[in-house]
């Protein structure tokens, strides 16, 4: 890559990224928010996950917007204000959001609360309609995934540390005798988090990212009616469904983790973070796992790479852990259990399908056990759903919008639309939770992961009779 035309524009790509980091901060600490809003408002399971909702339901009301702006003002509203403009606007209203926390915290209304968050999702469905398109076309087509890959290693950092500082600052340190939190201690972190949020709008306003990006002529939208074009094709509104339960059983994992931690093993809230922490990073662990073919095409410097990038992804889990003071000692054991993400990661060879359809039987396994044991041996097959998880994104992204030709755009929002699932799935867990026991409730995540294996096994199918026959590797994470 010695020739200007073939590299990546890491100038512009390096501040880009921080709006991922972001996504992936926030999202995954509203698992610390849940349980203590729980607390707070005396909310049943199913209550507290509004949480969920508000946030990710935003993704879609935001992804409808813009296609109504677009259409009444008959162009692309991102490309009329520009792409820097349209990061900086999403990144304001997430500010706007956090700006709610303070009145709603001195007023103790979880309404309140709860349209912060939406607000939040909001801007963060605007600045994902931006970001992901223009961190492809910040250099050549050819290794626009391999800046995805990058970008999605950026958010997975941000799942990682994001309940550890949270919790830490609503909490204080490990060793902390505060046990309890009152619901004013939210506000100060999430003005902070507006503060940067206004800070990096200003620091991609003055950065050398483009305006415009070139769309590529051969998936460009030209005048086809969404309805029309991209929802003719069976591969996309099977996967539409697919990116819903995925989101869903990703999502509600991990919200509902905190709820089986106090209740059924006795942990103190503020003890939670690590595990929800483990969560995230193993989403973290099997994307850096997925992500070897990025790095080097030599078989033999995959294979060794399929072995050290999980687990260097793994020592940043322990490092930043053992950086906030927490007890590692829990977590040690779980270096055996990613060689089965490794080994199924081999098996696949790289077959989006294949993929999907083994890691799908891989989630119903862990959410099984998790189900019919107690203790810590429920607690890691609860957290290794994230490694199983971890590749998923991509691959139902890549069979759905196979085959769509100029109506890949349509399709590619209709698939973001479907990000609510994180919200309206965590809920029905906790409301069976409510019905059942929180135990018992990971049947829902089973009966997402059932339909996820019917996806991969049906939509082989319907590629094959299109003459689409996949065997390369899927690339990205969500």
């Amino acid at each position: 890559m010695s020739s200007e035309n073939v590299q990546t524009k890491w100038g512009q790509f390096i501040p880009l990224v921080t709006v991922f980091f972001f996504w992936g901060f926030v999202a995954a600490s509203n698992d610390i928010l849940i349980p203590v809003f729980k607390k707070a408002f005396d909310l049943s399971q199913g209550q507290s996950q509004l949480v969920s909702v508000a946030f990710y339901v935003a993704y879609t009301v935001g992804s409808l917007l813009y296609m109504l702006i677009s259409h009444l003002t008959k162009g692309d509203i991102i490309n009329r204000i520009g792409y820097k403009n349209s990061l900086a606007l999403g990144l304001s209203i997430s500010a706007l959001g956090t700006l709610l926390f303070y009145p709603a915290a001195n007023t103790g209304s979880f309404p309140l609360m709860l349209s912060g968050l939406f607000i939040v999702g909001l801007g963060f469905s605007l600045q994902q309609t931006v970001a992901n398109p223009l961190a492809i076309a910040l250099g050549p087509i050819a290794t626009g995934s391999q800046r995805l890959i990058t970008a999605g290693g950026i958010n997975n950092l941000g799942t990682t540390i994001g309940p550890l500082i949270v919790s830490f600052a609503i909490f204080g340190a490990a060793s902390s005798e505060n046990t309890t939190a009152s619901i004013e201690s939210v506000k100060i972190p999430y003005l902070i988090l507006g503060v940067a949020f206004l800070a990096v709008a200003l620091l991609l306003k003055m950065s050398s990212l483009p305006d415009r990006v070139t769309v590529d002529a051969g998936v460009a939208d030209e005048g086809l009616t969404p309805t029309k074009s991209a929802l003719k094709y069976p591969q996309l509104v099977l996967g539409m469904i697919a990116i819903f339960v995925y989101v869903g059983v990703e999502v509600s994992t991990a919200s509902n983790l905190p709820a089986y931690l106090e209740k059924d093993l006795g942990f103190l809230t503020k003890d939670v973070a690590p595990f929800i922490s483990l969560y995230w990073a193993s989403l973290m662990i099997g994307r850096w796992t997925g992500a070897v073919g990025a790095f080097t095409d030599n078989p033999r410097n995959q294979m060794i790479l399929r072995f050290i990038l999980p687990y260097a992804a793994f020592g940043i889990f322990l490092g930043v852990n053992a950086f906030m003071e927490h007890d590692l000692a829990p977590f040690y054991v779980y270096a055996f259990i990613i060689l089965i993400l490794i080994f199924a990661d081999i098996l696949s060879k790289g077959n989006p399908a294949k993929m999907l359809l083994l890691f799908s039987g891989l989630g119903i396994a862990a959410l099984l056990v998790g189900m019919f044991t107690k203790g810590m041996v429920s607690v890691y097959a609860f957290t290794s759903v994230g490694l199983f998880c971890s590749t998923l994104w991509p691959c139902i992204f890549t069979l759905a919008i196979a085959g769509l030709g100029k109506a890949t755009n349509q399709g590619s929002n209709f698939l973001i639309m479907m990000i609510m699932g994180g919200g309206i799935v965590s809920w029905i867990q906790g409301m069976v939770a409510d019905s059942v026991d929180i135990h018992s409730s990971y049947i829902v995540g089973v009966l997402c992961f059932g339909y996820l294996a019917f996806y991969a096994r049906k939509v082989s199918g319907i590629l094959r009779s299109q003459g689409i026959d996949f065997d390369k590797p899927a690339a990205g994470g969500h």
